[in-house]
């Protein structure tokens, strides 16, 4: 803990540092680590459990069908936040519909918890609402923090997404060998648990965020009005833009949006079509030196970054614990219970013979290569060698669709039809190496450019309709991963994966081609 050396808005105990940061942003990171574990984990194993057997627990839906539904619900996730941030402007204030929406998700997922179709549905639509209101305004308490620390604010979103990919990482493991080995709806329901526990550590220490994120009603319009000045003068600022260089901007948003779409189309194959694969198609069962390499992996892979985060979490209670007694003890609770999880699964683990390894698992591999890879990726943008945006953008597909066309290589074996077979897992773990390089060149820059191409005033609306094209690419991955079936009887597999390696390399020449035109619409905007 060390000093402020300038105030960060909200309370006094806010402006106690935590690695250079106002204490607040872990109450925030530690709510949005628990969000994202039971989104990841809950989305680890939808398709899983749908298309499994009934004699396995699941309601044997046709792949078609299970990655339809997979597609409408992520895309729902992405359309939703422009209401929930509509509603937190307007009426609820950032903290209330954060808190709001933490509840509604809990709901959803012990809705999940049930073995019915009509809870299985009344659970899709409340995850979906409860993220509307969840998502956008989370972050838009941090922004108000950071009001008068812009030059901090770069920092505090990276240690943000850290909780994202930590969420991500534990939720999946955990709710994804749940769900595969106890029972698919144990694992719905410990997705609701810590969304619970979540929820009542951000209610019950918010008064740390002081006065921001409160409702309209709730806060004082002289004090709005101060701080709106640089807003305003950001607006005149924006005014003195020609039209047609603004709209030349707008073009450019509009460019990079739809080759968003087809980023996302492919990418989201890694929740349901290579889920599937992992499942139907992938040797995963282990035995002698190879179950104990992956087991010794396995290990490290899931207690260093837990203990790590452990250690975030004993140097925030040092700070808010006097204050913040009840919230502090529902997350240590929530700890200790992950902890008690993954020594009983390490322990069950080593205990076997042979090792299955989940078909879930592999989705681990995203955040973990974007916690390995992401602070070489941000050196790279800030050195000489930082490309344009359309350079990113190519690139981030190519090394997509490569990852895909690695997969398609490694299903060349499969013969037509076939609905089973037992490839090696290493195509699976290359696969999901270059897809998150991709991500890496492609979606953390994506909102960066908007914020860059689009006036001040109207940053909200064009980050709603960026979410949007984010939406329809999953939607798209859906539908296309639903086609699985039939182009694996007509032709194989390999050719299912070769759609998504050609499709992506093409879409990212091409708008690597467009660079010098895109450069010339983007009027001096690097």
């Amino acid at each position: 803990m060390s000093t402020v050396k300038y105030r960060f808005e909200g309370s006094e105990m806010n402006n106690k540092l935590l690695m250079g940061h106002p204490s607040g942003l872990f109450v925030l990171f530690f709510t949005e680590m628990w969000e994202r574990f039971s989104y990841y984990g809950m989305r680890a194993i939808l398709v899983l459990f749908l298309i499994s057997s009934v004699t396995d627990g699941g309601w044997a839906w046709s792949r078609e069908d299970a990655l339809g539904l997979y597609g409408t619900y992520t895309m729902l996730v992405y359309f939703s936040p422009i209401l929930g941030g509509f509603l937190a402007d307007k009426f609820l204030g950032y903290r209330k519909a954060v808190a709001i929406g933490a509840l509604i998700m809990t709901l959803g997922h012990a809705a999940m918890a049930l073995d019915t179709p009509w809870s299985l549905y009344l659970g899709i639509a409340l995850l979906v609402a409860g993220n509307g209101l969840f998502k956008p305004n989370i972050t838009s308490i941090i922004n108000g923090v950071y009001k008068n620390a812009q030059d901090k604010k770069d920092g505090a979103f990276t240690i943000f997404y850290m909780g994202v990919n930590a969420g991500a990482f534990i939720g999946i493991l955990l709710c994804g060998y749940i769900g595969e080995t106890v029972g698919w709806h144990y694992g719905f329901g410990l997705a609701g648990v810590f969304m619970f526990f979540g929820m009542l550590q951000f209610w019950f220490a918010q008064g740390i965020f002081g006065r921001v994120g409160l409702s309209p009603s709730q806060t004082v319009e002289y004090d709005d009005a101060i701080d709106s000045i640089g807003e305003i003068e950001e607006k005149l600022a924006d005014k003195e833009i020609p039209d047609n260089v603004q709209r030349d901007r707008y073009i450019v948003v509009g460019v990079l949006a739809l080759f968003t779409i087809f980023f996302w189309a492919a990418f989201e194959q890694a929740g349901g079509s290579m889920t599937i694969f992992a499942d139907a198609y992938t040797n995963r069962v282990l035995e002698g030196g190879a179950a104990d390499l992956f087991r010794i992996a396995n290990t490290l892979l899931t207690v260093v970054p837990l203990l790590i985060i452990t250690y975030v979490l004993w140097e925030l209670f040092k700070i808010t614990f006097s204050k913040y007694a009840l919230s502090n003890i529902f997350l240590g609770t929530s700890f200790v219970i992950i902890w008690g999880i993954v020594i009983w699964m390490l322990k069950k683990q080593f205990t076997e013979e042979a090792t299955e390894v989940p078909a879930s698992w592999f989705s681990i591999l995203n955040s973990f290569y974007i916690i390995a890879f992401a602070p070489l990726i941000s050196k790279i943008w800030e050195s000489r060698f930082n490309p344009p945006a359309t350079v990113k953008f190519g690139l981030g597909l190519v090394l997509l669709g490569l990852g895909f066309g690695l997969l398609a290589y490694g299903s060349a074996s499969i013969p037509q039809g076939a609905e089973t077979a037992s490839v090696s897992m290493v195509w699976l773990i290359l696969a999901y190496l270059f897809h998150t390089l991709g991500e890496l060149m492609l979606s953390p820059v994506g909102l960066s450019y908007v914020s860059k191409l689009v006036p001040a005033a109207k940053i909200g609306m064009m980050f709603g309709l960026w979410y949007i094209a984010i939406g329809l690419g999953n939607k798209a991955a859906g539908t296309m991963g639903g086609m699985i079936d039939k182009i694996t009887a007509e032709y194989d597999l390999s050719t299912f994966f070769l759609i998504f390696t050609i499709v992506p390399i093409v879409a990212g020449l091409l708008v690597m081609a467009l660079t010098p035109v895109v450069k010339k619409l983007m009027h001096g905007v690097r």
